[in-house]
């Protein structure tokens, strides 16, 4: 009989199979114990599910709680310069990623309308229209060019300022403050003090908002007078974070495993009609959303471990989508794959809302640039692309590209 392999001192984090594929000790667990022990930084002792039915079946069960205030939220990494916790964070009004029902079914509901499939699809064609604008900028520039400046963030922040009614101009305020956020081993004041701008600014926009409702998402949600200024407040952080971080970080990392797969480019670019199942596989082989948390508020069996009430879970998407046991070849970028199924969205009842928009953006922002820029390449060696590893969302920091400049 094989050993079980040894528990992991913290969540394993380098990159070392590649830019697109999981730490390969992730990959080990995963095939030898899908539901793994996991020692902490802090001492606790905590469980890794990395397989694609346990990871399913786990977020479909509420018995693990997405809240933050029942108990300690153990980080799996060092965090340097952060204190280590010693009780559990107040429940941010709003956050409704952070909530159980029916907490979570109360705002959840109220938001579900803004992005039915139908609504996202009569605004495909004006999310075409800004990311044709922003190729038209592209095309003005000498190469080389940061993709991820010029073209992968602000796609997304034009489309979720336009859907939240967010002034464009003031983007710089929130692209900052919602980058410096997201950084891993940032000191906690700075962390602290970006989130505090950023909810400032918010609840001021949201109060206008209420004063004179517009013709947005923010709008619609501040017309329902059961809902705080606070609630409104956590409910816009979250759109307009999730709304442009993930996207964006989807644009450019796939830009980037495209450019690495030139077999691949070179069929979808002969075959547009590739293009929703390309932005699916992209999907499941990037999964840029990778690391969630849950809290088991009760003993709870799973993938033949017993998971003891008070744990800290940590589920890695990123495994699950790569799981040979559901995708067949997982490591192989295939864009002719049918790729529905994978979970870079999650599942249950936190499933992500913007779902649909974020396809749509994928499919316009791919095909758009693809399209005008028959010729794109990297304009240094892959391995100088600085990987977003010390972010909690996966990417690249910047993406420098080139193409023949015609006279």
């Amino acid at each position: 009989m094989s050993q079980p392999p040894p528990v992991p001192q913290g969540l394993p984090m380098d990159r070392d199979a590649g830019p697109f594929d999981p730490p390969r000790e992730i990959t080990r667990l995963r095939e030898a114990r899908p539901v793994s022990p996991l020692a902490f930084p802090d001492g606790h002792q905590g469980w890794l599910v990395t397989g694609y039915e346990e990871v399913r079946r786990l977020l479909a069960d509420t018995r693990f709680s997405s809240r933050q205030d029942l108990g300690v939220l153990h980080v799996p990494y060092e965090t340097p310069g952060m204190p280590t916790p010693t009780e559990p964070s107040p429940q941010v009004p709003g956050l409704f990623v952070a909530m159980d029902p029916p907490d979570h079914t109360r705002l959840r509901r109220r938001l579900t309308g803004a992005f039915t499939v139908k609504r996202m699809k009569q605004l495909e064609d004006h999310i075409t229209e800004i990311t044709e604008r922003q190729l038209d900028e592209l095309a003005r520039l000498a190469p080389p060019v940061d993709l991820v400046k010029e073209f992968a963030l602000p796609v997304p922040s034009l489309v979720i300022c336009a859907l939240l009614g967010v002034p464009y101009e003031d983007r710089d305020t929130f692209q900052v403050n919602s980058a410096k956020f997201m950084e891993k081993d940032i000191a906690l004041d700075e962390k602290m003090a970006a989130y505090g701008a950023l909810t400032s600014y918010l609840a001021e926009l949201v109060t206008r908002k209420r004063a004179a409702p517009g013709e947005d998402i923010l709008s619609d949600l501040a017309r329902h007078e059961d809902l705080t200024i606070e609630e409104l407040t956590g409910a816009a952080f979250l759109l307009l974070l999730a709304g442009h971080e993930t996207t964006a970080n989807m644009l450019a990392l796939g830009t980037f495993a495209l450019l690495e797969h030139p077999g691949q480019l070179a069929e979808l670019r002969a075959d547009p009609e590739l293009l929703p199942d390309a932005v699916e596989e992209l999907l499941r082989y990037l999964s840029v959303g990778d690391i969630f948390y849950r809290y088991a508020t009760e003993d709870i069996e799973l993938g033949g471990e017993t998971i003891g009430k008070g744990s800290t879970v940590v589920v890695s998407l990123l495994a699950a989508n790569r799981d040979p046991r559901r995708f067949e070849n997982p490591d192989t970028l295939d864009l002719h794959r049918k790729a529905r199924g994978h979970l870079s969205f999650g599942h249950g009842i936190h499933q992500c809302l913007g779902q649909q928009l974020a396809r749509i953006e994928m499919r316009a922002g791919l095909g758009g640039l693809l399209r005008r820029f028959p010729a794109l390449e990297l304009a240094v060696p892959a391995h100088e692309v600085r990987l977003r590893t010390d972010m909690n969302i996966y990417g690249v920091h910047e993406l420098p590209v080139t193409w023949p400049k015609t006279a």
